[in-house]
């Protein structure tokens, strides 16, 4: 095995940029969803290790939200990318439909957890 070099890591961060450049605007929407939701679990988390855990039912919740809708967007994003030949027969709209109804069975659950 060879050892990697800078240029190699510039070729590696050249060739993600050109690809991703070439994605749609609409998976680009939905990645800038993702990471958000994950930039807000992990506030969530460094929040809770600098003041504390107390009403703790509440940190779960805040944080299980935050990674159920980044993991139903992740989801979202497979469904309606149309190079993924799995889902080609899935219309968009049902899989943003199904999209909105697991966010809406999710949050209800996460708000029963908080009593």
């Amino acid at each position: 095995m060879g050892r990697t070099t800078s240029k190699d890591a510039q070729a590696l961060i050249h060739s993600l940029r050109s690809a991703y450049s070439a994605t749609p605007t609409s998976l680009k929407i939905i990645d800038l969803y993702v990471g958000f939701a994950v930039f807000a679990a992990i506030i969530q988390v460094v929040y809770m290790a600098i003041v504390g855990s107390f009403p703790f039912n509440s940190f779960l919740s805040g944080v299980l939200s935050c990674v159920g809708t980044a993991v139903l967007a992740v989801c979202l994003r497979i469904q309606v990318n149309k190079e993924n030949k799995e889902f080609k027969d899935l219309a968009p709209e049902r899989a943003f439909a199904d999209f909105v109804l697991c966010n809406l069975v999710l949050h209800l659950v996460i708000m029963n957890f908080l009593g």
